[in-house]
């Protein structure tokens, strides 16, 4: 089980308060569970210790990240872009 990382009172409860509306999870309910807020799915797995802390701060599994942030190969290849139009 994961922990959900400390927030204010206030501030988690915005929160789950979004997720709910959205996604008709809370967000620390998702992260205790090891479940997804964003897609439902196991959360359990992840690419590194940045992805897995983020899931304590969002309750997103890596793919759900992944499509929210881009993944490596994607930063690599806009860093490659800008060189070659810089």
């Amino acid at each position: 089980m994961t922990e959900p990382c400390k927030k204010s009172e206030g501030m988690k409860q915005l929160l789950d308060d979004f997720t709910l509306g959205v996604w008709g999870r809370t967000r620390i309910d998702s992260i205790k569970q090891d479940i997804c807020v964003g897609c439902g799915e196991e959360a359990t797995s992840f690419t590194d210790a940045v992805s897995r802390k983020e899931y304590s701060i969002s309750g997103l599994c890596q793919v759900c990240q992944d499509k929210v942030f881009g993944t490596d190969e994607e930063e690599e290849y806009y860093e490659e872009e800008a060189d070659v139009l810089g």
